[in-house]
């Protein structure tokens, strides 16, 4: 998995002050994506060990609330694979912070149910650290800037804990 961003002081995507992961790749393509770069599954670094431990130092901090992963699209296959098991140790080494997850899938259609598009054999493993879901496609006509955390209209924040 590859990752384009990283930031250790984020206060757009989730409550509080966050550290934010922006994953790599992207099937969906929407369109007035603000981050369409990502969408190459080999947009900037190479997600390694090296990587899980400067986030989770960078979690460390009091102050931070927790942890957003965005994209991209975390929810892609190649995604979810290495995310499920860096998720499980973030929650190991964090329990009383909470995990945000931006997804253009929708969570009811696409991600639980088992014969959805983008339910995998991890799927519920990650859909089980993932405290807030802020689910479905950026929807240019529906653009609000006046929504907290999300795009458009049609995108929905969904507490999963």
């Amino acid at each position: 998995m590859y990752y384009g961003e990283i930031k250790k002081f984020d206060i757009a995507d989730g409550e509080g002050v966050r550290v934010s992961l922006f994953v790599s790749g992207c099937r969906i393509h929407c369109p007035g994506c603000f981050n369409a770069k990502t969408w190459d599954f080999c947009f900037g670094k190479e997600f390694t060990q090296e990587t899980e431990k400067e986030i989770i130092q960078a979690l460390s901090k009091d102050f931070i609330s927790g942890l957003t992963v965005l994209g991209g699209e975390p929810f892609e296959e190649e995604n979810q694979r290495v995310l499920v098991k860096f998720l499980k140790k973030v929650k190991e080494t964090y329990p009383n912070k909470t995990i945000w997850c931006y997804s253009g899938y929708v969570y009811d259609h696409d991600l639980k149910p088992e014969n959805g598009k983008q339910h995998f054999d991890v799927t519920d493993e990650m859909l089980s650290y993932i405290d807030v879901l802020v689910d479905g496609p950026f929807i240019q006509e529906l653009k609000d800037i006046t929504l907290q955390f999300r795009g458009s209209k049609n995108q929905r924040i969904l507490k999963l804990k």
